[in-house]
């Protein structure tokens, strides 16, 4: 990999990294002058960079060359939560026909404090319920699924109303309980407890919303 290769790619993963932890907003316009400025880099790297931000959808050019973070809809959030209640009850559900992971056991580990409750910041606790996601993921040996979660997870976290939120005490639970059932090898309750956690995560949702 070329030196610009190298700087387009480290450009690339900080815009993004930016835009998903909200330091860019959905209908921020930015500039190429402005990202070069305040990145101290040339406009060849990253032009580059905001080219395969455009292709998935990140940012869009307008026609008069300013950049916009384009933004993620509550439709498609819920459409997300939807697409993945399905795959991951399936995930779940072939996890428990395998003997417990030490990511799974570690993940339990991690959401039994949580459990406690307590206000916990949005990007801490993301790592972590991302590392559990992933866990079910590779338990249930789809890699594959894992890359596709690592995807949609991307997308639904530049949609505003999912940083709302400072306790998670009850994902937590719901999370211990999709690992309790694929550790007591009863699938179906793996299945039924996954798809419960993407219900309770929709009706959060829009609850927000009608809050808002």
């Amino acid at each position: 990999m070329s030196e610009k290769e190298n700087l387009t790619q480290q450009v690339y993963r900080d815009l993004k990294q930016r835009i998903l932890e909200g330091q860019f907003s959905s209908g921020d316009m930015l500039t190429e002058r402005s990202l070069a400025q305040d990145s101290g880099i040339s406009r060849t790297p990253l032009r580059a960079a905001i080219s395969r931000l455009e292709k998935e959808d990140v940012i869009s050019r307008l026609p008069n060359g300013a950049l916009m973070v384009r933004q993620v809809t509550v439709e498609q959030l819920l459409e997300i939560v939807q697409l993945r209640r399905l795959l991951e009850g399936a995930a779940a559900e072939t996890a428990a026909t395998r003997p417990l992971t030490p990511d799974l056991i570690q993940s339990r580990e991690r959401m039994r404090a949580y459990a406690n409750g307590g206000d916990i910041a949005f990007d801490h606790f993301w790592l972590d319920d991302d590392a559990f996601h992933n866990a079910v993921a590779y338990a249930a040996e789809l890699p594959l699924l894992a890359a596709m979660l690592t995807e949609m997870r991307g997308i639904a976290r530049r949609c505003t109303i999912t940083r709302t939120h400072d306790r998670f005490d009850q994902q937590a639970l719901e999370h211990i309980a999709v690992i309790d059932a694929i550790e007591a090898g009863d699938g179906v309750a793996a299945r039924l407890a996954m798809e419960a956690h993407f219900d309770s995560v929709r009706a959060r949702f829009l609850g927000w919303l009608a809050r808002s």
